[in-house]
């Protein structure tokens, strides 16, 4: 029991550091970056949880009573797949910051001098919509949890299942593992949100810039995934 308990514990604990692994903040940023709303950011971190506890659960029901083994190639694939995902998900937020605004050129004179401003508004149209729909739940959070939870079944499984003797045992500990994750990233998804909601109303060129960096940074991350497990071990 005692041994049992403590595994658990472990569990929980490693669920928690789990979150805090980069690849997994930077797909989180990417979502957080266009919310003004603290709220929204502690969902979106929840629902990321959510997704992640789900695809190890139903890994660990294939690994733990299917004796299904999660082969080195099939790890590199699921990897991989997260850096195409951090890609695509750098790419709509820079695709979204580059629809909602708008240049505006004037030139002004004064005497014999001519002087051109140029000017950044964003749209009225995504004012809007950031404002009045702030707390909108989307799919997205809880896709990308279930394919980082899919990524990362391959160590979880290889390296502390097979140490646990208890099929149930090891169940129950994918599942806190899942709630440690969960709690995990709602704490940093509010902390990553921070930046974004104290900038996001007044102002909203610094808050561009975070976002064109959050995304850059997911872009960059994921390219460098994607390199390591696709390309990696030819070089």
């Amino acid at each position: 029991m005692t041994s049992s308990f403590t595994i658990l514990l472990y569990g929980f604990l490693i669920g928690l550091k789990h979150a805090t692994d980069v690849d997994h903040l930077a797909a989180v940023s990417t979502i957080v970056a266009e919310k003004k709303e603290l709220l929204s950011s502690i969902v979106i971190g929840g629902f990321w949880g959510l997704g992640h506890t789900i695809s190890l659960a139903v890994a660990g029901v294939f690994v733990l009573f299917l004796n299904f083994e999660i082969s080195e190639n099939l790890e590199k694939i699921l990897e991989f797949c997260v850096g195409v995902m951090l890609v695509l998900l750098g790419l709509n937020v820079l695709r979204k910051l580059l629809k909602g605004i708008t240049v505006h050129i004037h030139q002004h004179s004064h005497g014999e001098h001519k002087h051109t401003h140029f000017h950044f508004h964003e749209s009225q149209e995504q004012a809007d919509s950031k404002s009045h729909h702030g707390l909108k739940l989307t799919p997205q959070a809880l896709m990308v949890g279930m394919i980082h939870g899919l990524a990362g079944s391959a160590g979880l499984m290889l390296i502390v299942i097979p140490t646990i003797k208890s099929k149930m045992v090891g169940l129950l500990y994918i599942l806190i593992f899942g709630i440690g994750s969960i709690g995990g990233m709602i704490l940093m998804s509010l902390l990553l949100s921070l930046p974004f909601a104290l900038t996001a109303k007044h102002f909203a060129q610094i808050n561009r810039l975070l976002q064109a960096l959050a995304a850059g940074f997911s872009i960059l991350l994921g390219f460098y995934i994607m390199h390591e497990t696709g390309f990696g071990s030819n070089t």
